[in-house]
């Protein structure tokens, strides 16, 4: 912890902030794209896309779940965020990033106990429906099975996503678009999801 204290002690010192790039940052931010994924510490997202300050616009949560509509407005920060990202920034793309060795994915397709865990179980039972044809095997972090697993409930989230209004009239009018990803911890790579419902790697 001292060395993350020392680094944003340090912050100030480090950065140009009376450079141009940084003083606009104040006058507001105008993201290009949403990008939901999950809360896991090993998965940065300006590190993966190589995002400038106020370039995406963060959503992260165990799963990179986006929770079903609810038309009578409950308050959920997820809901919140989408609402705020689409409505009021303008974002014209969401992208729904899944990765390798994830912890919550796992959780699922072993059927671990999570009696302890109360509220992650809750949480996890948001996914847990579109994914019952693959789970209930024990798995290893980097069996295929999880990858599996990962990547459909990619395709889950971004089904729901279709599902909130703003979205759906977005994407009618060809003013949004979706991303699936499929990041994987130990090489770096990216997968994206194709028209196909495949996931591959981009050739650049």
């Amino acid at each position: 912890m001292k060395a993350l204290l020392d680094r944003a002690r340090s912050f100030k010192r480090r950065v140009d902030f009376e450079s141009g790039e940084y003083r606009k940052l104040a006058e507001g931010q105008f993201p290009e794209a949403l990008f939901i994924t999950c809360s896991d510490s090993r998965v940065i997202p300006a590190l993966i896309t190589g995002a400038r300050p106020g370039e995406i616009f963060e959503l992260r949560n165990a799963g990179n779940i986006v929770p079903p509509h609810d038309e009578h407005g409950a308050a959920s920060g997820e809901a919140a965020t989408i609402e705020y990202a689409l409505e009021v920034l303008g974002v014209q793309d969401v992208v729904v990033c899944g990765h390798s060795h994830c912890g919550a994915m796992g959780a699922l397709k072993r059927g671990a106990d999570l009696s302890g865990l109360p509220r992650v179980d809750a949480w996890l039972d948001l996914a847990r429906p579109g994914l019952t044809s693959l789970l209930g095997d024990a798995v290893e972090p980097e069996d295929p099975a999880l990858r599996e697993v990962v990547q459909m409930n990619v395709r889950n989230q971004l089904a729901a996503l279709r599902e909130y209004p703003t979205a759906r009239q977005l994407l009618d009018s060809g003013r949004l678009r979706l991303h699936g990803w499929y990041y994987e911890i130990d090489t770096g790579q990216v997968q994206e999801l194709d028209e196909d419902g495949l996931f591959r790697v981009h050739a650049s």
